[in-house]
């Protein structure tokens, strides 16, 4: 789309103007803000700053202390304890106790989440520590205390029921204004237990729309900007006063499949649909990235990638004779039928990322190659959940993240281990859930990971379709950007302004 050229002018008036004039750094991403609630909004939380967990996780995914100093577990893997770091304040003023942290952690326990699929049966303060007593050996555990709906908050933050209604962290920046669902605002919290930021004060911004946020970026309302489309990040790569960021992130866009469904429930099936998507062509001329997905885990999983896995591939005449083994028949018009019913099947996706729709476009086209009618649904992403809780969904495309836990057993737990919202639907394999919950508990290795992602690789219940690349557009007078590909952090707290 071309623009006026007095809208060109005044994005390069603005893009010239030196960065923070009002001592504000600006972020924008896709993310509304719900509610002070941890479990619902606490990602932003953590993100910028304002709350943080007592473990932590470095750029290759290795746990390191954050409000814990260290952590030690008991010869029966029952027993855990956690040292707490010392003089941490939160931003009431209050010390953070081991008494505020029990009362933290219990509340993120009773409400869904993580934690509450642990199996913890009692948390305890003690001397500068919090003991966490389990009812059998979960060698995970300090992985899940990294997860953003465990930030530990102060005890004013939570009402008599539990329910978070102030953002009180402990974080290098304090909450001044909160407006859900779409802006906050902080400043530094000056009494903060670590380094010191640079930038005095910071927002967040939800905004809905890619186009909109990458004009933000480009004409400098905004400082930091997330969740641009492929076509922004080209545009805004080639502007002086915007620098452009990417990095690989733990994160693997693919489709969520209902084995349940008549026309996928065989692994065939799906290894039809696998064999008809050309990953390399998506992800180069959609995406823009490098390469399509080989596997569903991302070699920035570390262990979790098996190098040895034979790739998926891409084969439209095999899709064909795999789906004529099953007995589909062409028609006429080429889709395929059996038992008279067409192969019709309806994809359901969300313009929150804004690559989803125009993937789910190239889809339709190649599905239709082998002789699938297939439907696009765009809508809230919360309809995938929801459609998988009543059986109405077919196929979702989504992107998954494996960092939201730093250990990725998280994830395979809630989604293959039985299935979950957000991993497999309709598709159960004891072996599978027996592999994975050995791993958890500390009992398995190398050989048990490779298993877990051959058969998953093999019965494709859900498809993997491109890894990520988080990719973002910063004001080119802000130093000192590292995008966390754990996604944890914004690492506001680093960054400081261009002399």
């Amino acid at each position: 789309m071309r623009r006026p050229l007095a809208f060109l002018a005044a994005a390069l008036i603005c893009a010239a103007m030196p960065a923070l004039a009002d001592d504000t750094l600006d972020v924008v991403a896709q993310f509304e803000i719900k509610s002070p609630e941890p479990s619902t909004s606490g990602y932003i939380f953590t993100r910028m700053g304002v709350a943080e967990t007592l473990t932590n996780a470095d750029p290759k995914g290795a746990l390191i202390p954050g409000l814990a100093a260290n952590w030690s577990v008991s010869d029966d893997g029952l027993a855990w304890t956690f040292v707490l770091q010392e003089d941490v304040r939160f931003h009431d003023g209050t010390p953070m106790t081991p008494d505020a942290v029990v009362n933290a952690l219990n509340f993120a326990r009773s409400k869904p989440g993580p934690l509450s699929k642990t199996p913890i049966s009692a948390i305890e303060a003690g001397d500068g520590t919090v003991v966490l007593t389990l009812s059998e050996p979960f060698a995970a555990l300090p992985a899940y205390l990294a997860h953003y709906t465990t930030q530990i908050l102060a005890p004013a933050a939570y009402d008599a029921d539990g329910a978070g209604v102030q953002v009180i962290g402990t974080g290098p920046y304090r909450v001044t204004d909160l407006a859900p669902p779409l802006s906050l605002k902080a400043e530094v919290f000056p009494e903060y237990w670590g380094a010191a930021p640079n930038v005095p004060n910071v927002s967040y911004s939800g905004v809905s729309r890619a186009e909109t946020r990458a004009l933000m970026a480009e004409s400098g309302e905004a400082d930091f900007v997330f969740g641009l489309d492929p076509a922004s990040v080209a545009r805004l790569g080639m502007l002086d006063g915007v620098s452009v960021h990417s990095v690989a992130i733990p994160r693997t866009l693919l489709l969520k499949v209902n084995a349940g469904h008549p026309a996928l429930s065989e692994p065939k099936a799906r290894q039809a649909l696998s064999l008809a998507i050309d990953r390399e062509g998506i992800a180069r001329a959609v995406l823009r990235y490098p390469e399509g997905a080989s596997q569903l885990f991302p070699p920035s999983v570390g262990d979790w990638h098996d190098a040895s896995l034979p790739p998926l591939a891409y084969d439209p005449k095999a899709a064909k004779a795999l789906l004529a083994d099953l007995g589909w028949v062409p028609g006429a018009d080429g889709i395929l039928s059996r038992d008279g019913q067409p192969f019709a099947i309806t994809l359901t996706t969300y313009p929150d990322r804004p690559e989803l729709p125009l993937v789910a476009a190239v889809l339709e086209q190649q599905f239709r190659a082998i002789g699938v009618d297939l439907t696009i649904d765009t809508t809230n992403s919360s309809e995938i959940t929801s459609r998988h809780a009543d059986g109405s969904l077919d196929l979702g495309l989504i992107a998954r993240n494996f960092g939201l836990i730093p250990n990725p057993i998280g994830t395979v737990l809630s989604d293959y281990a039985p299935s979950g919202d957000w991993g497999a639907m309709g598709w159960d394999n004891a072996e599978m859930v027996d592999l994975a919950h050995n791993v958890a508990r500390g009992d398995g290795g190398y050989a048990e990971r490779s298993r877990m992602v051959a058969i998953l690789q093999a019965e494709l219940p859900v498809i993997p379709i491109a890894w990520y690349m988080q990719t973002l557009a910063v004001n080119a007078a802000v130093e000192g950007t590292v995008i966390d590909p754990w996604e944890r952090s914004f690492g506001l707290q680093n960054l400081r302004l261009a002399e």
